[in-house]
């Protein structure tokens, strides 16, 4: 018994210091944003003066990184969620291949890939110089999270007999995919979707190489407030990051979470039964 408390008592403890690693930076980050002078510490003061600035200066690289990873989940949800379906339904070996395929781009660099896709399109001036051009490579890195979250949902539920099922009783493909295969596989979207988001607002090696003076993403902008030893200015970039993107991310997960269902029988079905 005082060996079950002993050890419970260190998965505690070990729990609480894992989580001061990694929260204590962030703290200490958004403190720096919110103090007058980040090298005195909260001794100098509290001010928003470093919030407005980033605002003021930098709100367009915000608007545009999270207009990417909109744009950027819709790409991902109207290509991989039927890939994912295709895949799952398809066993045999040129299946598989496509299914590996999809993983290069998670398992090549950032740059490699970025670096082929300026090689092969960096030729079209007005692609090159637009965000639709970081859009694709964000594409390319995101699309292989959205078909692996959809695809490990439906391979472990029996696809195949409820679409027969549905089939039986007259509906066409279109009514079976909407109505079986997306309610089915709605955990494994929103899960897909939580990633995808969170990798396109935050990715960085990729579109450093992409990006072009009037295309600068979230995660540019903080890397040149911080070359340039501007603390203060990367700490409220950050705090405004945290700002904009909880309260999504915090909307996906809700959704993601499994919906409760009442069983309890109808009134009239109760009195008949007695």
């Amino acid at each position: 018994m005082n060996n079950g408390k002993y050890l419970t008592s260190l998965q505690f403890a070990f729990t609480l210091a894992v989580c001061a690693f990694l929260v204590v930076p962030v703290v200490m980050s958004i403190l720096a944003g919110l103090t007058v002078n980040y090298f005195v510490g909260l001794q100098s003061g509290l001010t928003l003066r470093w919030v407005f600035e980033v605002w003021g200066g930098y709100r367009d690289t915000l608007f545009l990184s999270f207009g990417l990873a909109l744009a950027c989940l819709l790409l991902t949800l109207l290509l991989g969620v039927p890939l994912a379906y295709l895949l799952a339904r398809s066993r045999g070996r040129l299946a598989r291949a496509i299914e590996e395929l999809l993983m290069l781009p998670v398992a090549v660099p950032g740059l490699a890939t970025a670096l082929g896709l300026i090689v092969a399109y960096g030729g079209f001036a007005g692609f090159r110089t637009s965000a639709a051009f970081i859009l694709v490579g964000h594409v390319l890195f995101t699309l292989p999270f959205m078909v692996r979250s959809v695809l490990a949902v439906l391979s472990v539920i029996d696809l195949p007999t409820l679409e027969e099922g549905a089939a039986s009783l007259g509906a066409g493909f279109w009514q079976r995919f909407r109505d079986i295969v997306l309610p089915n596989c709605r955990n494994g979207i929103l899960a897909g979707a939580l990633m995808v988001v969170t990798l396109s607002v935050g990715e960085f090696n990729m579109t450093w190489l992409l990006h072009t003076p009037f295309t600068k993403t979230l995660p540019v902008g903080l890397a040149d407030a911080y070359a340039s030893l501007r603390l203060e200015i990367g700490s409220a970039y950050t705090l405004i990051f945290f700002l904009l993107i909880t309260p999504l991310l915090l909307t996906l997960q809700a959704l993601a979470r499994p919906r409760r269902q009442s069983f309890a029988a109808p009134d009239n079905t109760i009195e008949n039964a007695s």
